[in-house]
């Protein structure tokens, strides 16, 4: 793990708003860390410049609390939303992971660019890019 920490991975405004132990299990914490070095650290080596992730890992508290969907790899540490700071870089990034063959379950680009989904799941390399 180069460039991400399970920290970042964790950490959530609602869930210190609302107090909701947002800790991972031992199964979502070694998702967490596939994903960052399958995904998340390879793209930001390419990228060269700094990702941040919206959201990482969510309980299943937090996952209501923000809406999520019930079968969100969210609340498996398999996912993350995440953001180069503009739309445009936004775009930019999601054909970046596109380019890169990454090994990634599912590419969203969420709202226009407004941020990225990006999922891992070794079980499921189907690389499957939405746009919603």
């Amino acid at each position: 793990m180069k460039y991400f920490t399970i920290d970042e991975m964790i950490r959530s405004s609602v869930a210190r708003e609302r107090r909701i132990n947002n800790e991972p299990d031992m199964v979502s914490l070694t998702n967490l860390v596939e994903l960052i070095e399958n995904v998340l650290d390879p793209l930001r080596q390419a990228w060269g410049k700094p990702i941040v992730v919206n959201s990482g890992y969510r309980c299943r508290r937090l996952n209501k609390a923000v809406g999520g969907a019930a079968t969100s790899h969210h609340l498996k540490g398999k996912a993350a939303d995440i953001t180069a700071g503009s739309r445009e870089y936004n775009r930019l990034l999601f054909l970046k992971a596109q380019e890169l063959n990454l090994p990634f379950c599912q590419l969203i680009d969420e709202r226009n660019y407004s941020w990225i989904h990006v999922s891992y799941d070794r079980d499921d390399t189907r690389r499957q890019v939405l746009h919603l």
